[in-house]
């Protein structure tokens, strides 16, 4: 077991420098993008875009990892595209950060299924909730680290190309970290005991499961929005946004820890949570500070749950055999979905506040009636 923890550890610490990169850009995308005139549905379809990439190409990726059993290179070559986010400081038109963007989630989708997959090996041991929890706050230390980096180069009257620029440093520390625990882990799948063919097909209690997973991320804002209603309605200043994201993360690394533990006492019913928090989100798109901050650490929640009980119940639900595979089409289902509700949101937010709340209701209360459906059909199957 201590040799699984050490692993996770390991990786938790390259997706600590990884979203010290990304997710300190993120933080500041919407407003980043505001500056080069963009609407909030341009914005919803730019960040649309590069999720769908960054997700849809998931589910060749994860095929390609479970063939070839190459997860180390697929791991390798996804990290290295996170060089495009320093590049953002070289950036003058809206066209070509917009590509940079697209092409740091494209390296996301080549990696996160065989990293989730060799991840999945070492929880075995010490419990997927658990695993997948201390992996996600340690992720989420990065994406704290992150935006606050943005704050200080803004604090010390710096713009959005310093702070870009800064964060290669992050991300070559990324690409070493994951270098050293190559070396020193060269067959993770030796984790798992049972890593053998199990079943040649994926269980229908998973399809019903993806389909769950793609209307809850239909109804899911995302922070660049948010972000976007926070500036342009004067509810607070550009500095203070990536503080406002620190925090999120801060909260979404609590949350992945203490849904984790929930996770392996009861199981897939702890993603009752999932549809049950995000609509909370909504108060983010209000014009009360306090209500937003409300809004804000919902948004937390549900993403500490995404990243880390979502991530656990696929291994789960898969063999070994096929979980790269069943990773990238969970993945791909979430990115269609991200970029459904990223359209729809900032469609919706351009058009009425109102259209929006009902939108993001009536999706989480249709993922909520699909998820007990699946409930009970795995609790039929485990008879």
């Amino acid at each position: 077991m201590q040799k699984a923890v050490r692993f996770i550890i390991l990786m938790g610490l390259v997706s600590l420098f990884g979203d010290m990169t990304y997710e300190g850009a993120r933080s500041v995308v919407g407003p980043y993008l505001a500056t080069f005139g963009v609407s909030a549905a341009l914005l919803g379809f730019v960040v649309g875009v590069g999720e769908l990439s960054g997700f849809a190409l998931r589910l060749v990726s994860g095929y390609v990892a479970d063939r070839t059993k190459r997860y180390w290179a697929m791991t390798f070559i996804g990290y290295g595209l996170i060089l495009a986010i320093p590049l953002l400081a070289l950036a003058n038109q809206w066209e070509i950060a917009a590509l940079l963007i697209v092409l740091e989630r494209t390296g996301k989708a080549i990696r996160s299924p065989a990293r989730d997959a060799i991840l999945s090996f070492a929880t075995k041991q010490v419990g997927r909730g658990w695993g997948f929890g201390i992996h996600e706050a340690l992720d989420q230390i990065g994406a704290i680290i992150g935006p606050l980096i943005f704050f200080a180069v803004f604090y010390l009257n710096g713009g959005y190309r310093e702070g870009f620029a800064i964060l290669l440093i992050p991300a070559i520390l990324a690409l070493l970290t994951l270098s050293f625990a190559r070396v020193e882990y060269p067959s993770p799948h030796t984790l798992e005991a049972e890593f053998k063919l199990r079943d040649r097909k994926l269980p229908r209690t998973f399809w019903l499961y993806t389909l769950f997973i793609f209307l809850s991320m239909a109804g899911f804002a995302n922070f660049q929005i948010i972000s976007y209603h926070l500036k342009t309605q004067s509810i607070i200043s550009d500095a203070f946004i990536p503080i406002i994201y620190a925090i999120a993360m801060g909260v979404d690394a609590l949350a992945a820890l203490a849904t984790g533990k929930a996770y392996d006492k009861v199981g897939l019913k702890s993603l009752t949570l999932v549809p049950v928090i995000t609509p909370l989100i909504l108060l983010s798109f209000s014009h009360s500070w306090t209500l937003a901050l409300i809004g804000i650490v919902a948004w937390g929640i549900a993403m500490g749950m995404q990243e880390t009980i979502m991530r656990a119940a696929v291994a789960d639900l898969v063999g070994a055999e096929l979980r790269s595979t069943a990773y990238g089409i969970f993945n791909t289902a979430y990115g269609v979905a991200f970029f459904a509700g990223s359209v729809a949101v900032g469609l919706f937010y351009d058009i009425s506040v109102r259209y929006l709340i009902a939108y993001v209701i009536l999706a989480e209360l249709a993922a909520l009636l699909l998820l007990k459906v699946g409930l009970e059909r795995a609790a039929w199957e485990a008879r």
